[in-house]
């Protein structure tokens, strides 16, 4: 799902814009009333919905389709009572959904947008079902970052913690909102195969193995771009043997991502290099828009180094159209960005289910945080206000019990190896708060002072500074260990993922310009788009705005 390069600037770099005069007639390969590009599930509920709404469709990607959204664990974060809510014995209300969310978005999208967003939630959720996706009601027994196989609803943000649960009425507790896609493993390949079996059965087209390098625009009177009426395609030539090893390529690369990231970024390499010896330049007509959905930009170096360096140590996660291609695409246009600094750092420190417990100081040995918080909000602490550098402070018996959960608790391996080898392999150990602090560098009257005042509050003496509630609270005893759990740490590491992009009309998700004035003919949708994860990330945020925001950029561009 990419129009560009991957980690490296390795295809030619988007261009200005093609600008032809009004009337123009140029020698078009094809063309569509909507020409989406980026086919993950952003782009595959544009495409869906503008077949819905009667348009005639054109979906262009970079390899064969599913982008970050088929990596990804196929989490839909939904609520306002879903059939999956209620059959699990939860009462849920858009109001509430919406009390809930208000904490997490921030001023991400207007007020209005979250109301809509919150009040469609369930018929959002109903049309993907309607598409072949399907949605479990099993909860996981503890509070997890990713539920285990059999499982599929779960407390996917901070719906749990005191703090963010101030909008309830008396006597009515949080619904669970994060729902995972029926199947076995990753559910995010499962999510992504239904709606691609959908898109090509509701009649959309496709052209694959298909960068876009440029915006086609009709000039007005200054020259400037005053609509976009189409875009330029570099497609590799169909049964060409450097085609079919362009898709072996990026087979690989996905095999590659996670353990073997020099072997990735060779497979991209290639894949460029291909493209640049192969591929043959087309003109693509869009009658009535174009909606660009690749991603977002975690895999653009200039762009971190520019934005936000201090992440740079972090674990990039998507794929390899996540690197802003869409963004720059929008730029050479006129378009707004916004939000280009926020990346959503990730420290989960659950599971195991007893490590937040434990408390997390940072270099100075002060507590900074609720550690039983979501981990993006966590990572977002630890990263923005402590300098990246943090340590998880564990007794002998949490460890004990994190280890059995570890062993006999069906953990995903991802989960419970890094945490069985920071516990026993590299924790550093001391008998008590001034002993350890002397190890890791803290001051040991602050680390003592940390540790004496959450023992306190677990004991009942006290309220917790940080809001953590009384089943989380636990009193730390000597021998005490410290763990790592710093951005760069290559044992545990930091996941990190961009949330800012273009501005868009909120109503249409129609691109907008530097003084907020409509593009015609060019929407946006997903993390190419500022959206409702573009504050603070949440599990299953981003998929479902993905649905959100490319229904609506689908439905604008097959009605302008």
């Amino acid at each position: 799902m990419n129009t560009g390069s991957g980690t490296r600037s390795t295809v030619t770099p988007t261009t200005a814009p093609l600008c032809v005069a009004p009337g123009s007639r140029l020698d078009w390969h094809a063309s569509a009333d909507v020409v989406v590009v980026g086919w993950g599930a952003a782009g595959a509920c544009a495409a869906l919905q503008a077949r819905q709404d009667g348009a005639s469709v054109l979906v262009i990607d970079r390899f064969e389709g599913g982008g970050a959204s088929a990596l990804s664990g196929g989490v839909v974060y939904a609520g306002g009572g879903t059939a999956q809510q209620r059959e699990a014995g939860f009462s849920d209300s858009p109001e509430a959904m919406h009390g809930y969310l208000r904490h997490e978005v921030g001023d991400a999208v207007s007020d209005a947008t979250l109301q809509r967003f919150c009040q469609d939630s369930v018929a959002n959720q109903q049309w993907l079902e309607g598409h072949g996706v399907r949605f479990g009601a099993a909860m996981p027994d503890h509070k997890t970052s990713y539920p285990p196989d059999g499982k599929f609803l779960y407390y996917s943000g901070n719906e749990i913690v005191p703090a963010y649960a101030t909008h309830l009425p008396p006597g009515h507790k949080s619904a669970p909102r994060g729902h995972r896609v029926v199947a076995k493993g990753q559910s995010g390949a499962t999510l992504y195969a239904a709606l691609q079996v959908a898109t090509t059965g509701a009649g959309a087209q496709t052209l694959l193995q298909a960068s876009v390098r440029r915006l086609v625009c009709e000039a007005g009177e200054d020259g400037q771009p005053a609509r976009v009426v189409g875009v330029e395609v570099w497609q590799m030539p169909p049964g060409d043997p450097r085609t079919r090893r362009h898709a072996q390529l990026h087979a690989q690369y996905r095999r590659h991502r996670t353990f073997r990231a020099a072997k990735a970024k060779a497979c991209l390499r290639e894949a460029a290099r291909l493209e640049r010896e192969a591929a043959q330049p087309l003109l693509v007509q869009a009658r009535r828009g174009v909606v660009l959905s690749t991603g977002g930009y975690i895999f653009n170096p200039e762009l971190i180094a520019q934005h936000a360096p201090h992440t740079r140590r972090g674990w990039p996660i998507g794929d390899a159209g996540c690197d802003g291609s869409g963004l720059r695409l929008g730029q050479s246009v006129g378009a707004a960005s916004s939000g280009l600094d926020n990346i959503s750092c990730w420290r989960f420190i659950t599971p195991p289910a007893v490590w937040p417990q434990g408390v997390v100081v940072n270099r100075a040995g002060e507590r900074f945080c609720n550690e039983q918080v979501y981990g993006a909000t966590l990572g977002h602490e630890l990263v923005e206000h402590q300098g990246g550098k943090a340590w998880l402070i564990l007794d002998a018996g949490l460890r004990r019990r994190a280890t059995r959960q570890c062993l006999f608790g069906g953990l995903w391996a991802f989960q419970s190896l890094p945490a069985l080898a920071m516990m026993w392999l590299k924790a550093v150990k001391a008998p008590d708060a001034a002993a350890l602090a002397a190890r890791i560098g803290a001051d040991p009257a602050r680390l003592e002072a940390s540790i004496a005042a959450a023992n306190a509050a677990a004991q009942g003496a006290g309220d917790d500074a940080f809001g953590k509630s009384a089943d989380m609270r636990h009193a730390l005893a000597g021998p005490l260990l410290a763990m790592d759990i710093s951005i760069g740490n290559p044992l545990f590491p930091l996941a990190t993922l961009s949330l800012g992009g273009l501005r868009v009309d909120e109503a249409s998700g129609q691109v907008l310009g530097s003084a907020g004035q409509p593009i015609p003919g060019l929407y946006a949708a997903g993390r190419t788009a500022i959206g409702l994860a573009s504050s603070r990330y949440i599990s299953g945020l981003s998929l479902a705005d993905c649905v959100f925001s490319g229904r609506r950029a689908g439905r604008a561009a097959a009605l302008a």
